[in-house]
């Protein structure tokens, strides 16, 4: 079938429509393209469709640094030009607050501000994760996930990764190649971290638990990239949809990569989460603080807090800081950068937010969850502190209109402004900080 797209969707496709009105949507194309594309599903009320000819392109349409952009999975918008990019994530936040949301479309036009975002649209992730496979050769190489899952797409660098480590994916791919060669090392991922302000790199090979060439892996690795780099191996257990950590080791380097946000300097052990674009993610924080205006009198809670974006520059700011995570890793990550940073005033609390949430109240609160968003009992929690801003931190439009459906719900708290940041350039991601205030 023949189509021109009118937009993208909160996904990597564009969107389009049959000649009798049927939601398609389109892999490989960009919003203002006509394609020729074959149907690959069909459901009662869309149509899934791959382009396989550009007929007419988009004006927005540009040459990607990347060979595999629209095809691997980490650049899917790669595409597009970056004007247009962030204007549908502009859109894609608004329709969603509308649709899901409820919210009037006159109330989402005054509330959503303009998306912010950061210098570099490509070479800035601190982080990428790249999957094993072998070549018809025997050898291991690494790749990135296409579109489908199982599929993995041989890389030997990567455009959207740190700009001065240019070669770092194929020197680390090279010698897990060359290791391979004399033993089955059991890889199930590999992370690579690197920072342009502190220098730090590090080589995290996940594995089952068992035997491991430690030295052996530790020498040709050190060789091939730099012998400051840590490398860590992170090994786990369990059936493969929910694995978890079990151990972790340091096979040379430091045990930990080391990144400088903001004011401050963060340790963060190979597990834990950190957010892959440095200085986007300091938009984030000068956002939550804007909202939240901490007094230094005053009482703050911090829920899925991580390894302390928001915790270390809130303590230095408030009286005392009660911090909610339940990841192990990211907790003793935690604890760690308090004590570097010299502050006692904090409340480190492990587990869930819902169970163990603060007996302490607080006079400001952010919230930054997973992507499933909020339970609806953490939201009633939230509602029953005194706490007169609360900044939430989301990665997925839809579970924040669904979570703000169940504020408004409530009328504890108001919406006060929601601004998208672009911390994930290429890609169809995007985060936004919403402020609440008291009714």
């Amino acid at each position: 079938m023949q189509l021109t797209c009118e937009r993208m969707v909160y996904g990597p496709d564009a969107l389009a429509h049959t000649p009798e009105g049927k939601t398609v949507f389109v892999a490989g194309a960009v919003a203002g393209d006509t394609v020729r594309a074959h149907v690959v599903a069909e459901e009662k009320s869309l149509v899934r469709a791959v382009a396989d000819e550009i007929i007419s392109p988009s004006p927005d349409r540009v040459d990607s640094p990347c060979p595999f952009a629209g095809v691997c999975g980490g650049c899917p918008w790669g595409g597009l030009s970056i004007e247009a990019q962030r204007a549908a994530k502009e859109e894609n936040l608004k329709s969603a607050l509308t649709r899901i949301g409820g919210i009037d479309a006159d109330e989402v036009a005054r509330v959503v501000r303009p998306i912010r975002h950061a210098k570099d649209a490509w070479g800035y992730r601190n982080k990428i994760e790249l999957a094993p496979t072998r070549g018809q050769d025997g050898k291991i190489r690494l790749g990135m996930h296409g579109r489908d899952a199982a599929q993995v797409i041989t890389v030997d660098r990567c455009p959207l990764f740190e700009k001065k480590y240019p070669k770092l994916v194929k020197s680390v791919t090279g010698a897990l190649s060359y290791l391979s060669n004399s033993r089955d090392l059991a890889l199930e991922r590999v992370g690579i971290r690197a920072s342009r302000r502190t220098g730090a790199i590090e080589i995290a090979l996940w594995t089952p638990t068992g035997g491991f060439p430690r030295a052996q892996v530790a020498r040709v690795l050190a060789d091939a990239v730099s012998d400051r780099a840590g490398v860590i191996r992170v090994m786990s257990k369990g059936e493969k949809k929910a694995r978890r950590v079990s151990a972790t080791e340091v096979l040379a380097g430091k045990s930990c990569w080391n990144e400088k946000i903001g004011d401050e300097e963060m340790l963060i052990s190979a597990p834990s989460f950190f957010q892959v674009n440095t200085a986007a993610a300091e938009i984030l924080i000068k956002l939550v603080l804007e909202a939240l205006d901490p007094k230094p009198h005053e009482m703050a809670m911090d829920l899925y807090c991580g390894a302390g974006t928001f915790t270390l520059p809130l303590a230095r700011r408030c009286d005392y800081v009660s911090a909610v995570e339940s990841y192990g890793p990211a907790v003793r990550d935690l604890r760690r950068n308090l004590e570097r940073a010299r502050l006692d005033n904090v409340d480190v609390i492990g587990g869930d937010a819902v169970r163990e949430f603060p007996d302490a109240d607080a006079d400001v609160l952010v919230v930054d969850p997973p992507r499933a968003g909020l339970a609806p009992e953490a939201i009633d929690l939230i509602a029953e502190t005194s706490a007169r801003d609360v900044a939430y931190v989301s990665c997925d439009p839809a579970t924040l209109a669904r979570d703000l459906k169940r504020f408004r719900e409530q009328g504890v708290f108001s919406l006060v402004s929601a601004t998208p940041v672009d911390l994930f350039p290429q890609t169809f991601h995007c985060e936004t900080v919403v402020h609440l205030t008291r009714s």
